[in-house]
């Protein structure tokens, strides 16, 4: 089911910097001049959309420098190989990810695992639109890289990556430290269909690769100046990036089940 985009899925929350909401996932675009780069790219089924939040802001595809994935899922790559092969546009994330994207291994909820909670509030409903925006479609990235150096990368924007694992081994959130903006990725969300609570909080067990982990990475969060948080699920998040991850973790041990 393609994604309609709206005038309101496009949020500027810092100068150049733009959320941009798609199927029930989230992307970041950074411009600078006639140059941009791309945080994830949404569903399969949101290309269409992805396309047209990038004219929305004033950006050619051919002006992209770069998709950085905060990690391979399906709802975070959807476009990547498009951009990469359409447009050129090279597709970077963490190493321990660089397999993932390739598909040498798929490290994503299964139908299976999703059908054993399909009894929990809104689980089923998000599974049948899941499944419609492409979650289980194969879009593999054919030649994925990992970042050229530690750091700061050389992009519009100067994202600096941040290891967060947990929710995959190589996710990555990433600082914008001229504007104060973290984007996490899913590293901590504000909302999700299969939660029960808004604001900052971990996914439910089932999404991530190793929870232990992902909990212990609130902690690289939680050290981040930054005070917008763009997550991969829910709104804009506006306030510190410690307290919204200690926010996180309150919910996390509080609900160790979930």
């Amino acid at each position: 089911m393609p994604k309609v985009l709206r005038d309101d899925d496009i949020v500027r929350v810092a100068s150049g910097v733009y959320s941009v909401s798609g199927s029930n996932t989230n992307w970041v675009i950074v411009k600078d001049g006639d140059s941009g780069t791309l945080v994830d790219t949404g569903y399969p089924g949101d290309r269409d959309a992805l396309l047209a939040s990038l004219e929305a802001v004033g950006l050619h595809p051919r002006s992209v420098a770069a998709v950085l994935v905060t990690h391979a899922h399906n709802d975070h790559i959807g476009a990547a190989e498009y951009l990469r092969t359409e447009y050129g546009v090279p597709v970077l994330m963490h190493r321990e990810e660089v397999p993932h994207a390739r598909r040498d291994f798929l490290d994503q909820v299964s139908v299976g695992q999703v059908l054993a909670r399909a009894w929990r509030p809104g689980v089923l409903p998000w599974a049948v639109h899941a499944l419609r925006a492409g979650g289980t479609a194969h879009v593999p990235v054919a030649r994925p890289r990992a970042f050229p150096a530690a750091g700061p990368l050389d992009l519009p924007g100067g994202p600096a990556p941040v290891h967060t694992p947990g929710h995959t081994r190589g996710h990555c959130a990433y600082v914008l430290a001229d504007t104060g903006v973290l984007v996490t990725g899913d590293a901590l969300v504000t909302a999700h269909p299969t939660s029960r609570i808004s604001g900052p909080q971990l996914l439910p067990s089932m999404f991530h690769t190793d929870r232990s982990r992902a909990l212990d990475s609130l902690a690289l969060i939680e050290a981040v100046d930054a005070d917008v948080l763009l997550p991969g699920h829910g709104p804009v998040h506006r306030g510190a990036a410690k307290r919204a991850a200690e926010k996180a973790r309150e919910h996390a041990l509080s609900t160790p089940g979930l």
